[in-house]
C-alpha cells in the first residue's frame, strides 16, 4: 500500500493528515487521488460506509486548486445537514498547512446571511445540501461559472430525497468543462441513471464489490411480533451492557417514541430526527460521539454523516423502505477495523424482505434467538465482575477510609459478602427478569400496536399506475407539489398496473383532498384524480374473508381501517416503502382491470427540502 505523498499530494496536504493520524490510505483512496490527479475524466466511485470517501476527493481537490484565486472551484453536494457540516469539517482539518484555502459549508436551518458572507470573503470549495445551494444560487450569491470539480455525494441518497431537480439546477449553473465525481455506497438503477445523465465516459472505481456490506459486519436477524417488538430490544440492550449502538426506525414519530420509551425505561438514549433544530441535532450528536449517551434512536437520513468509528451494534427497528439503505445502516457498525454487527427485528410478513438483502450484501443473516432474562443476568453480572477485577485501585485515596469498612464487614465472610455485593447491584434486574416470558414463542399473535399504527393514516386511491411510468418516488414528488404541509406523513405507497394507493399522516387528510381537487395536477398530460378508500376488518384473518370493495359513503369513500402493519414514512426521512403484492387490491374503489403487481422502490420524487 502506498503513503499519501506517494499518491502525489503536496508535503502541507501530508503534514495535516499525519496531524489528525491517518498512516496509510484506504482502498478507495489509493485508488481515487491518483485518478483524479492525473486525469480529467469523470468518475464513478463506489465505496462501503467507512471507508475514507471524504478524503479520496477532497484531497486531490486541494492538491489542484488554485489557493491563490477567491472563486469558487468545487462544489460538493450532500443529502443531509449533518453530512455537509461532517465534508466541510473534515475538509478544513485536511488544510490546515494551506492557509489561503477557503472553505464554507452552506445548508437549511443556518443563517442564509452568515453563509452569504462567507461566500463573499471568498472560498474555492464549497460544501451544500441541495436545497440550500439552489437557493443560494437563485440569489446570485454563489456563483458557480468557474467550477472545476462538481462532486456528488451519497448519490444514491440524494435521489431517495427527491433532489433531482435540484442536481438539474446546479448543473445548469456550472460550466461543461468541470469534471464530475459521483460517489455513492450502493449502485441502485436511479444512480446509473445519474451518470448517464450528467457524466461523460466516466472511470469506474470500486473499493469491494457494488452494494456489498463490511466484512467487518455480521448480520442477524430476530423475529418479534408488533407486541414483542420493544420488549425484544429491550433484551438485546440488556444483553450487551457494553452496547454502544445506532436504533434505525422508518420514520420521525417511531424513532421518537422508541426513544422516549428507552428514556423513561431508565436507558441511556435519545433521539435524532427531522422534527428537531439544527441545534438540537448538534447537541444529540455531540452526546453520542462523547458516549453520554449509549444508543442513539435515529432516522435513515438524520444518521447521514454521523462518523462514529465505534458502534458495536446498529439496530434495524424496523427494515428500511427501500432494502439499498440496509447497507448504509449496517454501514454504521465494523469501521476502521472494528467488528460489528447489525441486527434486524422482523414479523413474520417483514421475513421476505431478508432474501434480496441477502443478495445485495452478499452475506446471509443468522436467525439470533431473544435472550432469556436469564441470559442477561448472567451477562450481566459477568460483565460487572470483569469492571471489578480490572478495577485499578487508588490506595491513597481510599487507605484512611479502610480500617472502618474492614470494621464493618469482619463479621461477613467472602461467600456472604460476595452474595451482598450482587445482589446490591442486580436485585430490581434479576426481580424484573424472574419470571420472564419466552419471546421467542410467537404463536400468540397481537396486532394492536400495527393497528393503531394504521389509523393514524388515511388511505388514497390515485388513477396512475406503472403504465403511466409512475414510481414511488415521482408519486412523493407529486404529492409534495401540492404543498400539502411541511410536516405531512407519507406512509405506504403500492404501485399497480393502472392504479396506485398512497397512505397520509390522517391529520392531513381534507388538506391533501383539498390541494389536489384545487390543484388540479396532471402526471405526464393524464388528469389526476385521488379518493379516500377503506378496507373493512376482519375478525378472522385471511380466512374470515374481505369485502371486494369499499362501499361510497356520502359521495366518497371511507376512510380506512386495515388490521395489517402500516408502517408511514416521513416525507424528509425515508422514501416508499418497497415490497410486493400478488393478489389483486381489495380497495380498490372501481372495478377496471389491474391485477396486483411487485411494488416499486426508488424514484426521483421531491421530498421536503432541507433550505
Amino acid at each position: 500500500m502506498s503513503t499519501f505523498l506517494e499518491l502525489g499530494l503536496k508535503e502541507p496536504i501530508n503534514k495535516a493528515l499525519t496531524d489528525l493520524g491517518y498512516e496509510k490510505p484506504t482502498v478507495i483512496q489509493e485508488k481515487a487521488i491518483p485518478q483524479i490527479i492525473s486525469s480529467k475524466s469523470d468518475l464513478k466511485a463506489f465505496a462501503q460506509t467507512g471507508t475514507g470517501k471524504t478524503a479520496a476527493f477532497s484531497l486531490p481537490i486541494l492538491e489542484l486548486l488554485d489557493s491563490n484565486s477567491g472563486n469558487v472551484q468545487a462544489i460538493i453536494l450532500s443529502p443531509t445537514r449533518e453530512l455537509a457540516v461532517q465534508i466541510g469539517n473534515n475538509i478544513k482539518d485536511f488544510c490546515k498547512y494551506l492557509p489561503d484555502v477557503k472553505v464554507t459549508t452552506v445548508y437549511g436551518g443556518s443563517s442564509m446571511e452568515d453563509q452569504i458572507r462567507s461566500l463573499k470573503r471568498g472560498s474555492q470549495i464549497v460544501v451544500g445540501t441541495p436545497g440550500r445551494t439552489v437557493d443560494l444560487i437563485k440569489r446570485r450569491a454563489l456563483k458557480l461559472g468557474n467550477v472545476q470539480w462538481l462532486v456528488l455525494d451519497e448519490a444514491d441518497e440524494m435521489l431517495n430525497m427527491g433532489f433531482k431537480d435540484e442536481l438539474d439546477k446546479v448543473l445548469e449553473a456550472t460550466p461543461d468543462t468541470k469534471q464530475t465525481l459521483l460517489f455513492s455506497a450502493t449502485f441502485p438503477r436511479e444512480v446509473e441513471s445519474i451518470a448517464r445523465n450528467y457524466m461523460t465516459d466516466p472511470v469506474e472505481i470500486t473499493s469491494g464489490q457494488k452494494n456489498q456490506g463490511s466484512d467487518n459486519v455480521s448480520h442477524e436477524y430476530y423475529s418479534v411480533t408488533e407486541r414483542t417488538r420493544y420488549p425484544a430490544l429491550k433484551r438485546i440492550a440488556d444483553l450487551n451492557p457494553d452496547i454502544y449502538a445506532i436504533i434505525f426506525c422508518r420514520t420521525r414519530r417511531e424513532t421518537q417514541e422508541v426513544a422516549d420509551t428507552l428514556i423513561k425505561d431508565g436507558y441511556s438514549a435519545d433521539a435524532l430526527h427531522g422534527d428537531l433544530s439544527q441545534g438540537q441535532r448538534d447537541s444529540v450528536m455531540g452526546k453520542f460521539r462523547k458516549k453520554t449517551i449509549q444508543i442513539l434512536v435515529a432516522t435513515d437520513v438524520a444518521a447521514r454523516g454521523l462518523d462514529v468509528t465505534e458502534l458495536t451494534h446498529v439496530i434495524n427497528h424496523k427494515l428500511p423502505d427501500q432494502i439499498e439503505n440496509y447497507t448504509h445502516r449496517s454501514g454504521r457498525t465494523g469501521r476502521a477495523g472494528n467488528k460489528g454487527i447489525s441486527i434486524v427485528l422482523v414479523n413474520g410478513k417483514e421475513k421476505g424482505k431478508l432474501r434480496p438483502i441477502e443478495k445485495i450484501i452478499q452475506k446471509k443473516f443468522v436467525e439470533a434467538k431473544v435472550p432469556s432474562g436469564k441470559d442477561i443476568c448472567q451477562n450481566q453480572l459477568m460483565s460487572l465482575i470483569d469492571k471489578v477485577v480490572n478495577i485499578e485501585v487508588n490506595e491513597s485515596q481510599i487507605n484512611e477510609f479502610l480500617p472502618s469498612i474492614y470494621e464493618k464487614l469482619e463479621t461477613l465472610n467472602r461467600e456472604e459478602l460476595i452474595q451482598k455485593f450482587v445482589s446490591l447491584e442486580f436485585n430490581t434486574m434479576l426481580a424484573y427478569y424472574e419470571n420472564a416470558k419466552d419471546l421467542n414463542d410467537l404463536s400468540s399473535r397481537d396486532n394492536s400496536r400495527a393497528r393503531t399504527e394504521n389509523e393514524n393514516m388515511t388511505r388514497f386511491f390515485i388513477n396512475i399506475g406503472r403504465k403511466d411510468n409512475l414510481n414511488p418516488g415521482k408519486l412523493i414528488g407529486l404529492i409534495n407539489e401540492q404543498n400539502i404541509g411541511d410536516k405531512v406523513e407519507i406512509g405506504s405507497i403500492d404501485i399497480l398496473d393502472t392504479f396506485s394507493f398512497f397512505e397520509i399522516d390522517k391529520n392531513f387528510e381534507d388538506k391533501t383532498l383539498e390541494a389536489f381537487s384545487s390543484n388540479q395536477p396532471d402526471f405526464d398530460g393524464r388528469s389526476v384524480n385521488i379518493e379516500i378508500t377503506k378496507k373493512e376488518r376482519s375478525g378472522g384473518g385471511r380466512r374470515g374473508g374481505k369485502k371486494p370493495f369499499a362501499k361510497k359513503e356520502g359521495g366518497g369513500f371511507g376512510r380506512r381501517r386495515e388490521g395489517g402493519s402500516s408502517s408511514s414514512s416521513r416525507r424528509s426521512d425515508s422514501g416508499s416503502r418497497g415490497g410486493s403484492s400478488d393478489r389483486r387490491s381489495s380497495d380498490r374503489p372501481d372495478r377496471s382491470s389491474g391485477s396486483g403487481e411487485r411494488k416499486s422502490s426508488g424514484g426521483f420524487g421531491r421530498k421536503r427540502r432541507d433550505s
